[in-house]
């Protein structure tokens, strides 16, 4: 993909020229004249390379630097100056420019220039991408009792090299709790290493697992190293187990007896010296019975069992994991509308977690990060008993009856005022009030 230019300069001629010359060489290139179309493009697109002109009609380009700095940090900012402006090119640096260019631009220089930043870019995207995982925040479990049990035996089982096998609902978090026990082992120096089973079947799943040589089969080009191997003094833990093909599932019990394996196609025996975390939404002992499980991997996995809550059972705990999951999704000073927190607390979330961490980030994408208010969560699957029976169990007339809600709570009660801010007529407020119950706080 070509790297995305933004030249933000108020002469045609640059434009024009500046534009044919990297259209030729590579480079998308998109123009703004002034600071204003400059921050409408920014807000619209994603550039990898900024040009700015520091003299603009409608202010000094030095003014949008640390807009540029703090907003897009990973992007590369060129500044462009007259000959006889250094020293204001030279404070552009000082406050977050990358590099500056002065009029006339040898185009050659600026080819340099240009190849310099799309790497400092990557650089950039790479540093901040680590940043993040760096200050990845610690799983919050709650206080309910239900979850303290689960930490309880999580600890026990961080302190041990035993088989652990996690049961729960889809979206519980048991992926999250997998990690935390190996992250709090003395295997945390190896890799932790997960492999969804429904999503891989058959061949594709043993290739995964155990490696491939070459022309194992009609695409093994090369040998491949398996996840077995990867996973080599470190935890390998297989999500959704239940879902593992009976044949694979005979291949893995002999991995776990015996901790060797060969690759697809390969008659060399190797080793591996992982510790194994398996996780299931499924009733595995009524799979066995039925024969869509092997008993005896059955009983090789089920040695330390651990079974998450569903999010409908840790009432106590939802305020607080709502503003961890806002905070993981760096939201940490939003406020939310009572409202809300009432719309929240009554769902019965099927989807557990999960669920939960999709809502809250659609919500925040709604309310550009401000205010969490009820109508940024108007949706079908969001609905309570109570609102349909308001609503009349139409979405159209439940986003209705949250609208004015919101703005009768804003207006303080004042039915003209919120007649105005809803551009209807008091008597027409006055119908939907009594039409949806409507108390004003």
């Amino acid at each position: 993909m070509k790297p995305i230019v933004l030249l933000i300069d108020d002469e045609p001629s640059i434009q024009f020229g500046f534009s044919a010359y990297l259209n030729k060489t590579g480079y998308q290139v998109q123009t703004a004249d002034s600071i204003t179309e400059a921050r409408q493009k920014l807000v619209q697109g994603c550039f990898d390379i900024i040009l700015l002109d520091l003299s603009l009609p409608d202010g000094n380009g030095l003014d949008l630097i640390a807009e540029i700095r703090q907003g897009y940090p990973e992007v590369a900012l060129v500044v462009i100056t007259g000959g006889g402006d250094v020293p204001l090119a030279v404070k552009a640096m000082q406050l977050g420019a990358d590099n500056f260019l002065t009029k006339p631009v040898d185009m050659n220089e600026l080819n340099v220039y240009l190849g310099k930043s799309v790497e400092l870019k990557g650089l950039r995207s790479k540093e901040m991408t680590r940043k993040r995982l760096d200050k990845r925040l610690e799983p919050y479990f709650g206080e309910s009792p239900a979850i303290q049990k689960v930490l309880q035996l999580a600890g026990m089982a961080a302190g041990k090299d035993s088989t652990v096998m996690i049961y729960g609902q889809t979206g519980t978090g048991k992926g999250v709790l997998a990690r935390w026990i190996h992250e709090h082992s003395p295997r945390s120096s190896g890799f932790f290493v997960e492999v969804n089973c429904s999503a891989l079947k058959g061949d594709l799943l043993s290739s995964e697992l155990f490696g491939h040589a070459r022309g194992a089969f009609t695409s093994a080009h090369q040998d491949k190293q398996g996840l077995l191997e990867v996973a080599d003094g470190g935890t390998l833990f297989l999500d959704e187990i239940g879902d593992m093909d009976l044949t694979v599932q005979a291949q893995f019990l002999k991995v776990i007896e015996e901790k060797q394996y060969r690759r697809m196609g390969d008659v060399k025996m190797r080793q591996s010296n992982f510790r194994l975390i398996c996780a299931t939404n499924r009733d595995l002992l009524s799979d066995t019975k039925q024969g869509r499980f092997r008993p005896d991997l059955y009983y090789r996995i089920n040695v330390f069992p651990i079974s998450l809550p569903s999010l409908k059972e840790l009432d106590r705990d939802l305020d607080g994991l709502i503003r961890h999951l806002l905070a993981n999704l760096n939201y940490t000073d939003v406020e939310i509308h009572p409202e809300v927190w009432r719309l929240l607390r009554s769902y019965h979330w099927p989807g557990n977690i999960r669920e939960l961490k999709n809502i809250l980030e659609r919500g925040m994408m709604l309310s550009d990060g401000n205010i969490l208010k009820p109508s940024h969560f108007i949706s079908l699957d969001l609905q309570t008993a109570e609102d349909r029976s308001e609503a009349g169990g139409s979405s159209i007339e439940l986003a209705e009856m949250l609208h004015i809600k919101d703005i009768m709570e804003q207006c303080g009660g004042d039915t003209s005022a919120a007649a105005r801010v809803l551009g209807i007529s008091r008597p027409t407020l006055y119908r939907k009030i009594k039409k949806y119950n409507i108390i004003s706080k």
